[in-house]
Parts: C-alpha cells; sequence; structure tokens
C-alpha cells in the first residue's frame, strides 16, 4: 500500500508539472503571441487600452520568427506558470523598465514590481516594464498584471544544450559563482500566460515593434516641450502670477507652471477642490496665465479625502484599504471612472488647466495598499498595484482627448502597455549619474523619463543638471520644496538663460523626433547600443603584436556605458557632472563633429572631452540636419509662423524629415499633419546647398524664412549664440 501510495504521489507530481504546448498566432508583421496554459483576462495590455499602429508595423517589413520556436517551453506547477526563453553565448541582455543603475541585464534577477525606487536594480521601480530586447535583434513581452520573477540567464540547467562547465575552486582562476545560463526564465504566479515575441532585425527594429503593438509614443503640445517650473508648494495665486513675470522679466523662457499640493483645499489626502483662500479665482488664474502663452499643471495623487465632494458618491467602488487615509477608488471599473473623474473634468479640464502630475502611485509598500486588500473588481491586490498608474494615465489624457486638447504630464509609476501616454516619469530619487542611465534605460521600455533640476550643493552642479534637463523629454525645474529659480545661482545663471533658450531653439528637431517616436516607434532618447555605427571595428590583417595588445575601444563597447545617449536621429549627448574637468566618450563608427563648433573630433574611437562650464558636450553624426528657430519665451502657439534656420553638419549629403502640425490638437490623428523633406548636398560648383520641399495643400505650414548653416569644421555658428 505505501508503494502504491508513493508512486500515485509521483504520477501527480509530474502530472502537475508537465510540459505545456505553447500556442502562437502571427498578429502583426514582425509580431508573434504566444499563449500558454489559461491566460487571465485582465492584464497590461487590457488595462491601458493600447491599439497596435498597424500601418506602420506594416511598414517594417515581414521579418522571420526570430529563434527556434522549439526552444521556447513552459509549463504549469502548483497554479504558477514558467516560462523558458533560449540566450546564446555573448548576447546581451537590455531592458526590464526603468533601471537606474545597470544597463546590461543578463545574469540579473528580478521582481518585476511597481514601487517607489529604492535605489537597487533588483526590479522594485516605477515602470516594471515586462518586456526586454537582446543583441540578437530581438524583444520579449509578457503581458501580464502579476508581480514577474525573472531569471535573466542567472539559473544554470542540468538538462541544459549548453550547461555551465563544472570547474575545481581549488586550483581553477576561471571558477565563478555565477556558473553560465543559456535560457530567461520566468516565473508568473497565474495559470497561464500570453506573451509577445518581436522581431528585428536589429534590436532598434525590435524595439519600434514593440512601440509601434503598443500605439506608437506620444506626440506633445508644442508648449509640452518647451520649459516648466513647478513651484513651492504653498505658493498662492499672486506669488504664481509673480514668478510668471518674473521669467518674462529676465528672459528666461516659460511655457508651463506646476502648482504642488498646496492648491488644493487639503491634501495627502485630497479633497481635489481649489482652496479659496490661496486661489480664490482659478478660472481667472487659468486665464492670465493663458495670456501669457502658459499653460497649468496640477499635482494631484488619486487617492480621496472623506471631505471631497464625492467622497460618498464613490463609496461603493473602493478598495478595502487607504493611502494616508485616503480612499482608494477601483478605476478599473467604468463606473467608478465616470464618477471620479467627473469633477476634475468640471473645475480642471474645461475651465483650461493643461495638465496633472499624478503623484505616489507607485509606493513604497508601507504608502499603498497591502497585497491583502479587496477590491470591488475583484481584481488582485498585485494586479491594481502594477496597473493603477496606467489607469491614470489613460484615463486623465483621456479628459483632454475628449476636448481635442493635447496634455503632457508627469506621472510615479507606468507599465507594460503605457507608451502612447503623454506623460514623463520621475521620482524623488536624485543622484545626478543615475537620472541619466534612467534616461538611457527608458529608450529600452517605451518609457519618457525626466533628470529633473531641483537644487544643488554649488552653482556647477546646478548648471550641468540644468544642462541635462535641455537634452531630455521634459526640460524641467522642480521647486515644490527648495523655491529654486534658473537664475537662483547668480555665477551661472547667463549660462542657465542660455541653455534655456537653445531648449527653445531646438524645438522643431525636438518636435520631429517625438512625430519619429509616434509614427515610427523611434525613441527620442535611447542607449548608444541602438545606434548603427555603434559596433566592433573591422578587423584588420592579422598582426602578431596587435592580436595581443588589448583594443580600448572594442573593450569600452562592451561595457555598459551609462553616461552617455543619444537624442533625436544625430546627436550623442554626453554630459558632464560637477567636479568633472573632462570626461571620456565612446564615438559611434562614422565621422562626428562638435555640435557647437563643426569641428570634426573622431570616428568609432574614444576621445577626451575638456569640460566647459557653459556647454554640455554633443556631437553630431556626419550629414546630420539640426532644424532650429529663433530663441523664444514661449512655444509657437496655433497658426504661428516662424523663421526655421536649419544646421548641416559633416561632409556627408542628408535628409531630415521635418514634421509640423498645429502644435496642440489630436487632429494630426486624422491626417491633419504634414512631413517636409530637408536635403542638404553639394551643388556642381561643390558648394554646399539647402532644400526643402513645398508644404501640401491644406496642410499645417509654420514655417516662414528659412536659413541653412552649414557647419564644416567650424566654419558654421555656434547654435548657442
Amino acid at each position: 500500500m505505501k508503494y502504491f501510495y508513493s508512486w500515485f504521489l509521483f504520477l501527480s507530481l509530474v502530472f502537475a508539472s508537465t510540459a505545456q504546448e505553447i500556442h502562437w498566432e502571427n498578429t502583426a508583421p514582425g509580431v508573434w503571441k504566444g499563449t500558454l496554459g489559461e491566460a487571465e483576462k485582465y492584464n497590461l495590455l487590457t488595462a491601458s487600452g493600447a491599439i497596435p499602429n498597424f500601418t506602420a508595423l506594416t511598414k517594417l517589413g515581414k521579418p522571420p520568427f526570430p529563434m527556434s520556436k522549439d526552444k521556447i517551453s513552459g509549463r504549469l506547477q502548483d497554479g504558477k506558470t514558467y516560462l523558458q526563453l533560449p540566450l546564446i553565448k555573448g548576447e546581451e541582455i537590455y531592458g526590464f523598465g526603468l533601471n537606474f543603475k545597470t544597463i546590461h541585464q543578463r545574469g540579473r534577477i528580478l521582481r518585476l514590481h511597481v514601487d517607489h525606487y529604492g535605489g537597487q536594480d533588483n526590479g522594485r521601480t516605477h515602470a516594471p516594464v515586462p518586456f526586454y530586447v537582446t543583441s540578437e535583434g530581438y524583444g520579449v513581452f509578457i503581458n501580464s498584471s502579476r508581480y514577474l520573477d525573472i531569471y535573466a540567464g542567472s539559473g544554470s540547467r542540468l538538462d541544459s544544450d549548453n550547461p555551465a562547465e563544472a570547474l575545481d575552486r581549488n586550483t581553477d582562476p576561471l571558477w565563478t559563482a555565477t556558473p553560465y545560463s543559456d535560457a530567461v526564465e520566468i516565473l508568473i504566479p497565474a495559470k497561464g500566460v500570453e506573451f509577445y515575441i518581436f522581431a528585428g532585425p536589429s534590436m532598434l527594429e525590435a524595439i519600434q515593434r514593440f512601440n509601434l503593438f503598443n500605439g506608437g509614443g506620444p506626440i506633445p503640445p508644442r508648449w509640452g516641450l518647451g520649459f516648466t517650473q513647478r513651484v513651492h508648494r504653498l505658493y498662492d495665486q499672486k506669488q504664481v502670477l509673480a514668478e510668471a513675470e518674473e521669467f518674462e522679466s529676465k528672459g528666461y523662457p516659460l511655457d508651463f507652471i506646476g502648482l504642488e499640493p498646496g492648491w488644493q483645499s487639503k491634501s495627502y489626502p485630497n479633497t481635489f477642490a481649489w482652496d479659496p483662500t490661496r486661489f480664490p479665482h482659478p478660472e481667472k488664474l487659468i486665464q492670465q496665465l493663458k495670456d501669457k502663452n502658459i499653460s497649468l499643471n496640477l499635482w494631484i495623487n488619486p487617492y480621496v479625502s472623506p471631505e471631497a465632494d464625492f467622497y460618498n458618491t464613490l463609496k461603493p467602488y473602493y478598495g478595502s484599504h487607504t493611502v494616508w487615509a485616503g480612499a482608494v477608488p477601483d478605476l478599473s471599473i467604468p463606473e467608478a471612472q465616470a464618477l471620479y473623474w467627473k469633477t476634475f473634468n468640471k473645475e480642471h479640464v474645461l475651465p483650461g488647466v493643461g495638465g496633472y502630475k499624478i503623484d505616489e502611485v507607485d509606493g513604497y509598500d508601507r504608502w499603498l495598499w497591502p497585497d491583502v486588500a479587496r477590491f470591488p473588481s475583484g481584481l488582485a491586490a498585485e494586479q491594481m498595484r502594477q496597473t493603477y498608474g496606467l489607469l491614470v494615465q489613460k484615463q486623465s489624457s483621456q479628459l483632454f482627448r475628449d476636448q481635442n486638447r493635447r496634455t503632457y504630464g508627469l506621472v510615479r509609476a507606468s507599465n507594460g502597455g503605457g507608451v502612447s501616454f503623454p506623460y514623463v516619469i520621475y521620482n524623488d530619487y536624485y543622484d545626478h549619474r543615475d537620472f541619466i542611465t534612467a534616461l538611457i534605460n527608458s529608450g529600452f521600455s517605451g518609457l519618457l523619463w525626466t533628470p529633473e533640476a531641483r537644487a544643488s550643493k554649488s552653482a556647477e552642479e546646478w548648471l550641468r543638471r540644468f544642462q541635462t534637463v535641455v537634452f531630455s523629454p521634459m526640460a524641467m525645474i522642480n521647486a515644490w520644496a527648495s523655491n529654486t529659480k534658473p537664475w537662483s545661482y547668480p555665477e551661472v545663471a547667463e549660462e542657465v538663460k542660455e541653455m534655456a533658450l537653445l531648449r527653445m531653439k531646438m524645438m522643431p528637431y525636438w518636435y520631429s523626433a517625438f512625430a519619429d517616436y509616434h509614427f515610427e516607434g523611434i525613441p527620442p532618447f535611447r542607449a548608444m547600443q541602438l545606434e548603427s555605427g555603434f559596433t566592433l571595428k573591422p578587423q584588420g590583417p592579422k598582426n602578431e603584436l596587435t592580436d595581443l595588445e588589448e583594443n580600448p575601444y572594442e573593450e569600452a563597447i562592451k561595457k555598459e556605458i551609462t553616461d552617455q545617449y543619444m537624442a533625436g536621429p544625430s546627436l550623442l549627448v554626453a554630459p558632464l557632472f560637477a567636479g568633472e574637468k573632462s570626461r571620456s566618450v565612446v564615438l559611434p563608427k562614422g565621422n562626428w563633429y562638435d555640435f557647437y563648433t563643426g569641428i570634426y573630433v573622431g570616428n568609432g574611437e574614444i576621445i577626451t572631452v575638456e569640460g566647459r562650464l557653459d556647454q554640455i558636450p554633443v556631437f553630431v553624426k556626419d550629414g546630420g540636419i539640426i532644424p532650429m528657430m529663433k530663441s523664444r519665451l514661449h512655444a509657437p502657439g496655433k497658426g504661428e509662423r516662424y523663421d526655421l534656420e536649419i544646421f548641416h553638419y559633416g561632409e556627408a549629403p542628408s535628409h531630415f524629415s521635418l514634421y509640423d502640425d498645429d502644435g496642440i490638437s489630436y487632429d494630426y490623428e486624422k491626417g491633419h499633419y504634414s512631413w517636409r523633406e530637408i536635403k542638404v548636398f553639394k551643388g556642381s560648383d561643390e558648394q554646399w546647398k539647402g532644400s526643402i520641399s513645398p508644404a501640401k495643400a491644406q496642410k499645417p505650414n509654420n514655417i516662414e524664412n528659412i536659413r541653412w548653416v552649414f557647419m564644416t569644421e567650424g566654419n558654421g555658428k555656434n547654435p548657442l549664440k
């Protein structure tokens, strides 16, 4: 009897842990969905409502499946799903969301869990997107709203096709505590899962497909790419207006002002109602700022104070636990959404507020609802945690869409599926170097991140931080606690102003880069690994001496590069940090030129840049075209025409697609936009010439006069001046 019972138990365990067949479906060109077991109906894509851009995906072509399907396997056991995908030797992994310290993810173990960033790249972060891309040119997305355990090439299996070699620690110097692993293994705490494979053949193309499958990136309103100042949390109406006037009188650009918690009658938890003492006439304030071409942005977190006007109306839709004694509305329920956002629409959006800063939808655990919390929809607390940032982005941006008015705001949490939302992530962490690493990583996962400036220990640090926000998705000072102004450090006030004005000059370039993000899926800010020339130099004839020497360039591009990145199609940005007098820059293959002078700096090599306080090192690839406009204090309004100054760098003929629309509405989704082709070439007289295609009839055309600047070996004009 004992033998029979043991045999029965063994068979039960085998049956419960058998491999499962993966059902495959080609859902779009270069995109395949795999389904294993009973995938949950509520996932990241259903929460976000992402709608694929099939037209753009088709334009990328129809590549084959990027690996052998029989190398992908999965099993169900104990009510959980185990998924395994192959890796080959030398294959590097990138992605898994908003990491702050690491670019290379192979060998890491992560718990993908929405959380306030805790200083470690362990998967608990503001946007733990379950998407990775590899150097073999394909991407993988796990469409689950659960906490996921990721073993990114860290577990050595006994049945591996390429098992780790057993070495003797006593005698072998190559022994390691982390033996070779040839798979990414993922644990999903559910009885099934759907996942997607995105073909390349390059890493950038795989990321493009991921972004386009999620709807493509947002095109912000033009004012969103200008400059923003978030004022002190207890400012009143008069102080806000005075600050706007001070920006203008001092000649600093300003496109939107952010109000922090004190605009509300009560916050933490929130009433979402204007404080009658500090803001007695909010509609008047909105209009006065609008008359100055300045938009207004309001801080919120979603948690409802018992003193909010609609608190009792929403009672049937609250979760079981509170956040700072505020009720948590179950925003996955349509009825709850309608009741919750009604006040926002009436009191904020319709009067003309331009957007929101959505705080505290990330963590820590001691802040948010616990995993034992219950919600009226029946969703698990962890599913709500993983998708709450998606829900508030989707639903708040819809308020503006209903008015045919674009918005651009800030959020503390996002996830897979949120590519198209017009929100930039921020947090309370403040390490300058790590902020740049996060900016680099954002491009792997369909995210936007701002390395915001708040305050600094020195004038030098302030300027260095300010320079980096100018070359980021949102140029912002967050003075909610510090009350800092751009001119707060007099020693560098003029240099700060020049950088802010440069941001405004470059708006045509940034606007076109975001259009590329929307229509083609190309991240506007991205890692060096996604630049086509960032590869090893071809090996020349063998030489016994050189073969024995190290190749510094080859070693450099193999390592993590966490402090330089690509911005738009042509710019390489290499920030300097406080205290640095110089830095090294790893240039991709191809000729590169100094942004400020047009002087040639190198090709496929490591260069040393001497630091200048008034400049952030920026380099332009050969043939790079940078369209700019004259410096101004506000972004162009609807129908406002402006002169264009087109800069060309290097010795290569080239072209640039300049995007244009009305700058504020969603009419571009109905075809009301234009692309104008800029070309630079040498004429028969061997002189550089430029041309721009005419705007089509009935299409937007905001360009007035055009001036060409050929930055040939320093003969051009410094864009800062």
